[in-house]
């Protein structure tokens, strides 16, 4: 039985490393802020269930668990970036 033509595979050529700017590290600030953010967002949102949303701020009512969500999502947004 006749085998088929091989067919040939081009080199690979790596893409140009010069072409790209380096990631810089994040400063030294970026990890106890964002840590931070999530703890006071777990607190707020934990004293909110605990007062019956009458506490951290009162006359916002049920809205303090949105802002605690809100607060811990900024620190979960800041651990994309993190290098």
């Amino acid at each position: 039985m006749p085998e088929s033509r091989s067919r040939k595979k081009p080199a690979f050529t790596p893409p140009p490393t010069g072409t790209t700017a380096a990631r810089k590290p994040n400063p030294a600030w970026w990890v106890p802020v964002m840590l931070g953010l999530m703890l006071v967002g777990l607190v707020w949102v934990v004293t909110t269930y605990l007062s019956n949303s009458q506490y951290p701020i009162p006359s916002i009512g049920r809205w303090n668990l949105g802002v605690g969500f809100a607060i811990m999502l900024v620190g979960f947004g800041m651990t994309t970036r993190w290098r």
